[in-house]
């Protein structure tokens, strides 16, 4: 998963991202919010209770992978001033192995454990991002536009436009890293300019 978990710094490339299981949570707004800290205790617990449940009832271990999200805002696109007005989607890449079933019954350890209210409403589905441009961006999140720009100049060098959702894969923790060191690899989807 190197190629998609691990792309070089400074470097933007075009990638085929094949279709991945996903724990998933939906919210808007800052990612200061409590809505956003929600989802994330809910998408850590639930990543951890399917990855201990998998090691005890089929012998087989798999690391917990990063933190990512979905970024747009209503009517399409991204706008990062309007910080209130952000809609997203936080998700943790699963394994093929993890079934409907191991992320029901994971979520319901996990609501035994914490208690309804502390738990957002999450999911297990499929994405499919396709042919994406993308970049590892080395840096504080307030940087990002910098090499969103690079990725736009990319994509229409090559002839493709960005379309999608803004995508982030989170490879740093900001509690623990100085800002400047932060490692997050920015994605966009991208389509044949004209189509």
């Amino acid at each position: 998963m190197r190629e998609y978990y691990r792309p070089p710094a400074g470097k933007v490339a075009v990638i085929r991202v094949p279709r991945m299981r996903f724990v998933m949570v939906e919210g808007k707004g800052a990612p200061e919010g409590p809505s956003f800290q929600k989802a994330i205790q809910t998408l850590y617990g639930l990543a951890f209770t399917i990855k201990f449940s998998a090691k005890k009832t089929l012998g087989i271990e798999f690391p917990v992978m990063p933190l990512e999200g979905l970024w747009w805002t209503k009517g399409g696109g991204f706008d990062s001033e309007k910080r209130e007005d952000w809609l997203w989607t936080l998700m943790i890449m699963q394994p093929r192995l993890v079934t409907k079933g191991m992320f029901e019954r994971a979520e319901g350890e996990l609501r035994e454990k914490k208690g309804p209210s502390a738990i957002a409403p999450a999911s297990l589905e499929t994405f499919d991002e396709g042919l994406c441009v993308q970049a590892m961006h080395v840096g504080p999140y307030s940087t990002e536009a910098e090499t969103i720009t690079k990725l736009e100049a990319f994509a229409r060098e090559k002839g493709y436009r960005m379309t999608g959702k803004h995508h982030e894969i989170y490879l740093g923790d900001p509690r623990r890293a100085a800002p400047t060191r932060l490692r997050t690899v920015i994605r966009h989807p991208i389509r044949r300019s004209g189509v």
